[in-house]
């Protein structure tokens, strides 16, 4: 299919062949007949593509900051690594479409193929042929409302969601500051409401429209005080509609200036805010920032996973406000046909990006992108043709930025290695690694890459589906290379255990800590040890917020499954033995269920007498080391430090060890792992990785239940 992307380092945009998008369970797969091109949203995001790097810098301080501290903790070649892969995956743009539904995921209701529906979001409802949207991002487009109409629905829904946070009342008069296309919409919800309406707009063309969609009078800034005191008997307007795209303070100012005691200012576009206090303390003005477009906005249960808020509670969502625009323009009450100045097909999406970008010179306001009626059904890709030559094959399922950033580039300068096949979520980056990185096809789906070309999978999709995915792959005669967790539940262990007893292939979990160049010395400094050892693992993690899909039992599996993982695995590699019996503890934080909690102690007994502890903390200071490993026994001691500094005591003496930059391990284990493919001995024991990983399910119940859990009661229970 087509999709619209740019580049993050060049600026360039295109239209790139990429895989269609796969459906999931909470989805809806649509094949777009019409996408709106933001003219503020968007334009600032070329804009921004289209600086240089120390343009892009000067203009998101922010990212510096977050890439100055990753060089501290991480070294420059990670973070150059990282940087580079950030900046060469293309981006797509778009956020706001109509079309007709191809496929409903398994928990979508009220939805089924053929629908006519609008779509919001974005990385969701993007400038693309066929489009995944989350089921509460979609709405049902009433018959009479055209595909392209019903296109403007995610843009209508922001101006909606700044008129109710304004609280409008009949008869109020309103002012709208800024006449592009929110503000045009703005217009047209206030005169619906029963305001009188005044605009403004430094474009005499853009007021020109304005009164003909209902407002009173629309006239230059320049006039504006004194006619907002004559139309309002000297008191001022009872709320300003902020629309206006600009850096300037000039937009908040005037508000302050022609707003009337205890009015409201609602802002909707993007323009200085350098509040003037004097205005609006003397008039006691309310001042509101409108977040896109509604309640559930930025908040993962809502738009990703499906949860939605109870009617009685929230009357007005996301969902429900595309809902009511799209009821307003069915009943006329709101025209969009008359905003809009410019249609290209979606293959010269290009040339509608120069328009913004002011090449041509000429006005332009709703510019749509249209799409043949007609797409290829969506389908599985075909099995491509063997890949000649000798080479180890290995497909890759998934690839965020730790994939891309860390593993994949890798394995690409291994000899022998060659890339399969690729899928991912969203094809438009399938697409782009396999050119980049030289991938022999990029498939639409897990069961694309589950052909005969390819040795081994590489599986670096959200935690959620990681289980089912290594279930899939080892039943399909493929070696496997999973990103921890290995699963989430139980049930999801038993089965890809048992998938893999069957199989006959390697299994290889990223636990890559193990593998780090100072954990095999430290291992090395107790090679004669006969004693247990004890290990104390204090882990600063780091806040991340409650929202974040980590966090999400369901997806992420909460910290302790989704990232403690990979110290139960570095504790259980040391002590040199299986773990017998898990006890966890949390901190008593109320807002935090037991899977949930991000402060936890874990202790675990091992076979062989060892013992340890992980305390794994996310409300400690940033400015300590995030990793420090204790080692004790035997008369000698050991200390890793970040995975960048050694220490090791015995007989009295001490010897330090420092490395250029932190090693996490993760080049070693993907050569180990490869290497161990070809040999035919893996280089981890598959049973030590299940054994981990039940462990940490174990520590979960024993968070639960408040009693230490045996593992092999555990594995047996129902």
């Amino acid at each position: 299919m087509k999709q619209v992307v740019q580049s993050l380092r060049s600026g360039e945009i295109r239209v790139a062949d990429v895989p269609d998008p796969a459906l999931s369970s909470r989805y809806v797969l649509v094949r777009n007949a019409a996408s709106v091109i933001s003219a503020g949203t968007e334009k600032t995001k070329v804009d921004m593509g289209r600086k240089s790097l120390l343009g892009k810098a000067a203009a998101r301080p922010d990212l510096v900051r977050q890439v100055l501290k990753k060089l501290r903790t991480d070294g420059f070649a990670k973070t150059l690594q990282t940087v580079r892969s950030r900046m060469e995956t293309p981006n797509p743009l778009g956020y706001s479409s109509a079309g007709r539904v191809l496929a409903a995921g398994g928990e979508v209701t009220g939805l089924q193929k053929g629908d006519r529906v609008a779509c919001a979001g974005a990385g969701f409802a993007n400038h693309a042929e066929v489009v995944a949207v989350p089921r509460n991002l979609v709405a049902r487009v009433p018959d009479s409302v055209s595909d392209e109409e019903a296109a403007f629905a995610t843009v209508g829904a922001i101006a909606l969601q700044g008129l109710r946070l304004a609280e409008p009342k009949i008869g109020e008069t309103f002012l709208v500051l800024g006449l592009g296309l929110l503000g045009q919409i703005a217009v047209q919800l206030l005169r619906a409401n029963g305001c009188r309406v005044i605009g403004t707009d430094l474009d005499p063309a853009l007021c020109k429209l304005a009164e003909g969609l209902g407002a009173e009078t629309a006239i230059d800034p320049a006039a504006l005080a004194s006619l907002c005191a004559a139309r309002t008997g000297g008191h001022g307007v009872d709320g300003v509609i902020v629309c206006a795209g600009t850096s300037s303070n000039q937009p908040i100012e005037l508000c302050g200036e022609v707003t009337r005691e205890k009015g409201r200012v609602v802002v909707v576009g993007a323009v200085g805010m350098d509040v003037p206090r004097e205005p609006y303390f003397r008039k006691e003005i309310a001042l509101v920032i409108s977040r896109s477009y509604g309640p559930g906005r930025y908040d993962p249960r809502y738009e990703e996973e499906g949860s939605d808020y109870p009617y009685g509670y929230v009357r007005f969502t996301e969902q429900r406000n595309l809902e009511t625009f799209l009821d307003l323009l069915a009943s006329g009450a709101v025209d969009v046909k008359r905003l809009i100045t410019h249609r290209f097909a979606i293959e010269a999406a290009p040339q509608a990006y120069e328009l913004l970008a002011g090449k041509p010179r000429e006005p332009y306001l709703g510019v749509v992108l249209t799409y043949a009626p007609e797409v290829a059904a969506l389908t599985a890709v075909a099995a491509p043709a063997a890949v000649t030559g000798e080479g180890l094959g290995i497909a890759v399922y998934g690839a965020g930025n730790y994939a891309t950033a860390s593993l994949l580039p890798v394995l690409q300068r291994l000899p022998g290695v060659r890339f399969a096949g690729i899928a991912t979520a969203s094809g438009r980056t399938a697409q782009d690694l396999a050119a980049r990185l030289g991938f022999a096809f990029a498939g639409a789906d897990l069961p694309s890459l589950l052909t005969p070309d390819g040795d081994a999978l590489l599986i670096a999709t959200r935690h959620d589906t990681h289980a089912s995915a290594t279930e899939a792959a080892l039943r399909a005669g493929k070696h496997v290379y999973v990103e921890k967790p290995l699963a989430l539940t139980l049930a999801e262990w038993r089965a890809v255990r048992s998938a893999w007893a069957a199989s006959g292939r390697q299994l290889m979990v990223g636990f890559n800590r193990r593998f780090a160049p100072l954990t095999r010395q430290a291992q090395a400094h107790f090679a004669g040890v006969a004693t247990p050892l004890v290990v104390a693992i204090r882990v600063n993690a780091g806040a991340i917020p409650a929202d974040h899909w980590i966090q999400s039992p369901s997806i992420g599996g909460g910290r302790l499954v989704g990232e403690a993982c990979h110290f139960i695995d570095l504790a259980a590699a040391i002590a040199g033995g299986a773990p017998l019996e898990v006890s966890a503890i949390g901190s008593g934080r109320a807002d935090r269920s037991p899977v949930t909690n991000d402060n936890v102690v874990v202790t675990l007994r091992f076979a062989n007498g060892s013992i340890a502890s992980v305390a794994y903390v996310a409300d400690g200071s940033t400015a300590l080391a995030k990793e420090q490993v204790e080692i004790f026994g035997g008369g000698r001691s050991a200390v890793i430090g970040d995975f960048r500094q050694l220490d090791l005591y015995a007989d009295g003496g001490h010897r330090a060890v420092k490395l250029g930059a932190v090693d996490k391990g993760q080049g070693d284990m993907l050569r180990g792992w490869v290497a161990g493919l070809r040999s035919g001995a893996p280089c981890v024991p598959a049973e030590e990785l299940f054994a981990t990983s039940l462990a940490t399910l174990a520590a979960v119940e024993s968070l639960q239940t408040g009693q230490p859990v045996v593992l092999a009661d555990f594995e047996a229970s129902e």
